[in-house]
């Protein structure tokens, strides 16, 4: 059995584990990378997260302003948007297999890790072939999978699929119902009811976004609905079967009546969980959460002091730009001052990627309040900002929270045109400390959705 030994072994090939495998090749580091799946090059984001389904998301966006004549035209043109996807997926997948085993100081190896003892792998190979690489330092960066609920016949059905396989569906279904309303639900209820499916979600709680305040979910709530997206709310699914060349969904209501729904799909969007099972973590002494989750501490050190866990199999919040910076925390100790950790994060961006799309960063006012925060706060529908109007997207509604005392901002909710780049305005004035009227008086150009934060602040008092 051939042995390497390597100063640093990255497995998964995600945001984070290639970007540190980069930088620690130019620090003249020997680095190997070990990742399962020659589909999975450059990791979730870029295969099958955001890119493909931002990507299928424009498309749909388009589509929805046409008006099609028949259903056949709407399936042509989500067929194309498939393979649209598909190619920038195919590329961005080389580049960034390239960018790694190009250099010489890197080994891209294609197989599956399982830990011998904290500083020894095995890697079962095409076939039957079998390497142990030898490491000083390992990093841990394996993401996570979609969750199957214990639904009844959720596994036999045919109809069945995750965030990963729908996105490879190539006939658009007539009917869709979404088991599930957070992020992934939500972006895929958006993305396929503009793209002329008939969509339902059903979702277990008895709150629509119970993370929010109540008026910005009630705002989003309604602008979805009328895209022509249904919501159960409190729909316990029983049961899935295959009848007729349909999925029959069974499911228990609000007022505990039995229910039918029949799909041409079936879309489970109920979260991820961690992606370990072959990784015997056991034998290198790294230890899991209740959940699965690889524990680290705030500088992302599991329980083997020579092991690190980075991106979204560390629990954190499972978006690539976390997984970014997981790399700038490793960075930091491996070559900095040691000083930057899980702490230094302040006032993340989030969005949610509807129509239009809703971003946030800080404390809701249900959250800043319950803090003890004397609040004021100022919310500003978004059609009476003119570049709403000079799109036509007047939909949305944006909300700011703010420290009467201090006058800095607590928290800002945007739903509207382009909040997702506004967002990160208004987060670096918040991890900056400013008075929320450098923003109510700036300058913005005009007409833009950045000038709305003028009307918005405006608002306070």
């Amino acid at each position: 059995m051939h042995k390497q030994q390597v100063d640093a072994l990255v497995i998964g090939f995600g945001k984070g584990g290639k970007t540190l495998a980069g930088f620690m090749a130019q620090k003249g580091w020997e680095v190997a990378v070990i990742e399962k799946s020659k589909q999975m090059y450059g990791g979730t984001c870029i295969n099958i997260a955001c890119i493909p389904s931002k990507s299928l998301s424009h498309s749909a966006e388009q589509a929805a302003r046409r008006h099609f004549a028949t259903f056949l035209e709407k399936q042509d043109v989500y067929q194309n948007a498939v393979e649209d996807k598909e190619q920038l997926v195919t590329f961005l997948r080389g580049a960034n297999y390239a960018k790694l085993n190009q250099n010489p100081h890197v080994s891209v190896i294609d197989g599956m890790a399982t830990f011998l003892s904290p500083n020894e792998v095995r890697v079962d190979l095409d076939g039957s072939d079998q390497m142990i690489i030898e490491a000083k330092h390992i990093f841990i960066n394996t993401g996570t999978l979609p969750h199957l609920p214990p639904i009844a016949g959720l596994t036999e059905s045919e109809h069945v699929y995750t965030s990963t396989s729908m996105m490879n569906l190539s006939q658009l279904p007539e009917e869709l119902v979404i088991i599930g309303s957070g992020h992934i639900g939500l972006e895929f209820a958006a993305m396929y009811a503009a793209f002329g499916s008939h969509v339902t979600v059903l979702h277990r709680g008895n709150l629509f976004l119970p993370d929010h305040d109540r008026d910005i979910a009630d705002a989003v709530k309604t602008t979805i609905e009328k895209q022509g997206i249904q919501f159960h709310l409190q729909a316990n699914v029983l049961q899935i079967a295959d009848r007729d060349e349909r999925a029959s969904i069974t499911y228990v209501d609000q007022t505990q009546t039995r229910r039918t729904l029949t799909a041409d799909a079936v879309l489970i969007a109920t979260g991820r969980v961690p992606n370990t099972q072959s990784l015997d973590l056991a034998q290198a002494g790294v230890e899991v959460d209740e959940y699965g989750f690889i524990k680290v501490d705030e500088f992302l050190r599991t329980t083997a002091p020579n092991i690190w866990a980075l991106g979204d199999i560390n629990g954190g919040p499972q978006f690539t730009y976390i997984s970014l910076d997981d790399f700038r925390i490793i960075r930091d100790q491996l070559f900095g001052d040691g000083q930057r950790s899980q702490l230094s994060r302040r006032n993340v961006p989030s969005s949610l990627f509807i129509y239009p799309t809703l971003s946030w960063a800080g404390l809701s006012e249900t959250e800043a309040r319950h803090q003890g925060y004397e609040v004021k706060v100022a919310t500003l529908p978004a059609g009476a900002i003119p570049r709403t109007r000079q799109v036509a997207h007047t939909d949305g509604l944006l909300k700011a929270i703010v420290d009467a005392k201090t006058k800095r901002i607590l928290g800002c909710f945007l739903f509207s045109e382009d909040s997702s780049e506004v967002i990160n305005l208004v987060s670096i004035a918040m991890n900056a400390g400013l008075d929320y009227r450098v923003l109510r008086d700036n300058i913005f150009t005009h007409p833009s959705m950045s000038e709305g934060l003028n009307d918005l602040f405006t608002q306070i008092s």
